[in-house]
């Protein structure tokens, strides 16, 4: 599931701060040949014991692109299109259409995307769901896999569903 040799999806994180979560979400693009962009200020090390711990012995099969900041990053993909995921009263990430060569960005642990950033990309703005008011959150490592896989099985069906109707029209 790679469109010529480069990966289908790219995930970003805007400023991570808990060192687990980054070696979960590491070792999530490994096993998805997704690209991980970290993007700036990043206050850990990527040699922390707990980051490689959580990424395992996989951390060889990361393509990982690192960022100084925002405007390094956007510059750097301008072409590219943006997915920002949230929390709050945006559409659900099941929504979205998403195609091969997007970028799903997410933000901080502790206060999430920049206001700025969701204004100005609001229309490309998604969360997931959280039925108990009393639950801000989820994790950052969870909601990258919730939407990681959501965007894959999105891609790969309507994929299926062309080859099925290319071997069904000569048939007939």
């Amino acid at each position: 599931m790679r469109v010529s040799g480069r990966a289908l999806l790219e995930v970003g994180l805007i400023a991570p701060q808990i060192p687990p979560n980054t070696g979960n979400i590491a070792r999530l693009c490994a096993a998805t040949r997704s690209t991980l962009h970290l993007i700036g200020p990043v206050p850990f090390s990527l040699n922390d014991r707990v980051v490689r711990r959580a990424g395992l012995d996989y951390w060889p099969e990361v393509a990982l692109r690192q960022w100084e900041g925002w405007e390094e990053f956007r510059a750097a993909s301008a072409d590219r299109r943006l997915l920002f995921f949230e929390t709050g009263p945006y559409r659900e990430y099941t929504q979205a259409l998403y195609r091969g060569g997007d970028i799903l960005l997410f933000g901080q642990e502790s206060r999430g995307l920049p206001q700025r950033l969701l204004a100005e990309y609001e229309r490309t703005v998604f969360t997931i769901p959280i039925y108990n008011p009393k639950v801000r959150s989820l994790n950052l490592a969870n909601a990258v896999s919730i939407v990681l896989y959501e965007a894959l099985r999105q891609i790969e069906t309507r994929e299926r569903e062309q080859e099925g109707g290319k071997e069904g029209a000569g048939a007939c």
